[in-house]
């Protein structure tokens, strides 16, 4: 039967879904990601899916969503936007060294995927952290730091950025360490499924298109990299993309 239990991981809220005849065994092991403004719960029937096929599923709450919401008015957490996604990626190695010290991770199958915001601190994360063994990014973009300068221009041209120039300019300087887009080397042939929505008006999908069109023929073994396109689709996971990432995750991990 799979459970879902409750857990805080170093104040990190998250929901643990695997078999529960398995608890406690080594698995092999997702950490899921959601979305701006989303929740560890929204996750839960790709994570059901994926412990079906015998893994264990980690669904954190990002800062200032889900449990760690408090009251965070809408502007400061949309400027707060990549603060929150290199925390994430901070926070992606605590999860992991308390899995490590408590032996819950079968050898060394760990793997990531994200929404959105999920699958842009997945793109990040790729470039921080060699024993992600495989990765799903959905409806994200690798190209961050083109990303935020898109953000900004959107801002400014509302009249909703009360930042000054100086602090942009360092987010950017910050950014381009976790932009995969700069340091393709990074994946290392490592499998990376990307899902995107033809008609997304969010995070465009022009960015992971493009991208894996231009690392693909890098890439020593060719099923490794995949790109899954959704034609007429907006901002919004479809159920075949939930699928076509627990194949995926068969597949690789």
């Amino acid at each position: 039967m799979i459970g879902i239990s409750k857990e805080t991981i170093h104040s990190i809220p998250c929901l643990i879904v695997s078999d529960q005849q398995q608890l406690g065994v080594p698995l092999p092991t997702v950490v899921y990601l959601h979305g701006f403004t989303s929740a560890k719960e929204h996750n839960l029937p790709f994570a059901f899916l994926l412990a079906e096929k015998g893994y264990r599923v980690i669904l954190p709450d990002s800062q200032y969503h889900g449990e760690r919401e408090f009251k965070l008015g809408s502007l400061k957490r949309y400027l707060s936007f990549w603060d929150i996604v290199i925390k994430n990626v901070d926070e992606l190695q605590m999860i992991k060294n308390v899995l490590d010290k408590h032996q819950l991770i079968q050898g060394d199958r760990f793997g990531i995927a994200g929404t959105s915001m999920g699958g842009i601190t997945t793109s990040a994360a790729l470039t921080q952290y060699p024993w992600i063994k495989a990765a799903a990014i959905l409806m994200g973009t690798p190209k961050i730091t083109t990303y935020a300068e898109q953000l900004v221009t959107h801002l400014k041209q509302m009249g909703h950025l009360p930042v000054k120039e100086d602090k942009i300019d360092k987010m950017y300087e910050q950014l381009k360490a976790y932009d995969l887009s700069m340091h393709t080397d990074t994946l290392m042939n490592r499998p990376v499924m990307f899902w995107h929505g033809t008609d997304d008006s969010v995070v465009p999908f022009e960015h992971a298109y493009t991208f894996y069109k231009e690392v693909k023929n890098h890439y020593k073994t060719k099923r490794n990299i995949h790109f899954v396109k959704e034609e007429n689709r907006d901002h919004k996971v479809s159920r075949f993309a939930i699928l076509e990432t627990v194949k995926w995750f068969e597949k690789f991990l």
